[in-house]
């Protein structure tokens, strides 16, 4: 790579930068960016900088190990993360660490992003990952990610951030917007009292969609079975032992599944009520809620009642 087009990549990247810190996305000096240079050599972001503040000067360039190659400032600490990812998918050159408000505050809940409520949200990201905390900076910090990465470009790190990756800085930036202000209006959506969700049929169509705009999606070579799209989640077995279950947004079709309490569903899925347990609370408290209504009903009536009865 010339050196006229590295000094471009680093104004872009202190770009991006001014972006993530104009935007709320990381306070203070936290954050960290990456771009693949070349095989083994990668710019990113130094520590304890702000982002909207960096100047190209400031990056650094480390190899493929983390390795600080050149730079007068120390390199992140969290590049192992960024190395890790890119490693896993060589496809991809740039990834952007950081602490939206609205993702993150998912990240900290451990709730599922759910699924088939945006259509833009199904194109341009696809499913969504949580991977497990781990103390950051480390090598078993950036390992979370390995389960989920392969699959998906945008990953919640629990109690911590996302992390998003791209073909190149703005590509990578962007998913972090769009994870953000998705997130943002499923909240807004929450507290208007519904979040209403399209079907499997249509949540096909638009995974359909993806090859035209060179998108790809590993549940089109897996093939589109109603278990793959609205209800369960393509990271379901990845998370091992760490299993988030939504407790918030709550598909209807996980409800259904809970009602008819060991049964298999039409796709092959195993929808007993132990393995949706959070689904079985929701689906046990609108029973609970409708008798508690009545009761309401029943007392108001006697008290009417009286009241009209002392009246007379």
């Amino acid at each position: 790579m010339s050196v006229q087009n590295e000094w471009k990549l680093r104004e872009q990247m202190c770009e991006i930068g001014r972006r993530i810190y104009n935007k709320g996305f990381a306070a203070a000096n936290d954050g960290n960016i990456s771009y693949r240079l070349s095989e083994d050599r990668v710019l990113c972001t130094p520590t304890r900088v702000s982002k909207g503040f960096m100047k190209p000067d400031d990056l650094c360039i480390i190899d493929m190990d983390g390795k600080q190659i050149s730079g007068k400032r120390k390199r992140s600490s969290e590049m192992l993360l960024h190395l890790t990812a890119l490693k896993a998918r060589p496809d991809l050159r740039s990834c952007v660490h950081c602490h939206p408000p609205h993702a993150t505050a998912f990240a900290v809940a451990r709730e599922p992003i759910p699924k088939c409520v945006l259509p833009e949200i199904e194109v341009f990201l696809g499913e969504v990952a949580i991977a497990p905390y781990e103390t950051p900076g480390g090598q078993a910090f950036a390992d979370t990610i390995l389960p989920y990465v392969k699959d998906t470009e945008t990953i919640l790190l629990a109690n911590h951030g996302t992390l998003t990756l791209g073909t190149d800085l703005e590509d990578a930036y962007f998913k972090t917007e769009i994870i953000d202000a998705y997130c943002r209006i499923l909240l807004l959506a929450k507290q208007l009292g519904r979040v209403n969700y399209y079907g499997d049929d249509k949540a096909a169509e638009l995974i359909n969609l993806k090859p035209k705009l060179n998108i790809p999606d590993p549940r089109l070579t897996r093939g589109l079975e109603n278990c793959d799209l609205c209800g369960n989640s393509l990271f379901r077995e990845g998370y091992g032992d760490f299993s988030p279950e939504p407790r918030v947004f709550i598909h209807p079709k996980l409800m259904e599944q809970a009602a008819q309490a060991g049964e298999t569903s039409t796709c092959g899925c195993s929808t007993g009520r132990a393995e949706f347990p959070a689904a079985n609370a929701a689906a046990n408290g609108q029973a609970a809620g409708a008798d508690v209504e009545a009761v309401v009903k029943s007392i108001t009536d006697q008290v009417m009642a009286a009241l009209n009865g002392s009246s007379k």
